[in-house]
């Protein structure tokens, strides 16, 4: 890994397993109406956008290994971004991700807002829409792109590695 590789986010399906104990509270899922649409749902129920399968990426990945250099993968599982992404990162380098590239899902912003939950929680906790990050070289990048929309995914460009000796990642 080196600086100016490209981070490249591939779409979860939604808030997945991570930190349901959380979204259990926030809504207090016992007594909440699961059924009914909501707007800022889509027009889905809490209940049905809370259950949206786990997206797998098996495939797509394993593609993108028998084409480009691929030098880090991380699962954005409990623990968000600050706990997974560091993990793959070597000392002296950061994963800098641009805040504003991340896509993420409005029930993630309900579940902020309904629960008053700071943003930086919502990263450390929630996947927010990247259910894996792929790091490769930054003369890569557009294949990789490339090979992983051919296998089905949404991929977009989050963020670059940067030299950083005190963090690992940083949202910008």
């Amino acid at each position: 890994m080196e600086e100016g590789d490209a981070v490249i986010a591939l779409p979860s399906s939604g808030v997945h397993s991570n930190g349901f104990s959380l979204v259990r509270k926030v809504f207090d899922i016992e007594n909440a109406d699961l059924l009914s649409p909501r707007k800022e749902l889509g027009g889905k129920g809490l209940g049905e956008t809370l259950l949206t399968p786990t997206r797998i990426y098996v495939k797509p990945v394993l593609a993108l290994l028998k084409k480009v250099h691929v030098r880090a993968i991380s699962h954005i599982t409990g623990g968000g971004f600050y706990e997974n992404i560091p993990r793959s990162i070597p000392d002296g380098l950061c994963a800098e991700i641009e805040k504003n590239s991340v896509k993420v899902p409005p029930v993630f912003d309900l579940i902020m807002e309904t629960g008053n939950i700071p943003e930086r929680d919502m990263f450390n906790t929630f996947n927010m829409g990247v259910g894996m990050t792929v790091i490769v070289p930054e003369q890569e990048k557009e294949t990789a792109l490339a090979v992983l929309k051919e296998n089905g995914e949404n991929p977009y460009v989050a963020g670059k590695i940067v030299r950083d000796t005190e963090e690992k990642v940083r949202l910008v």
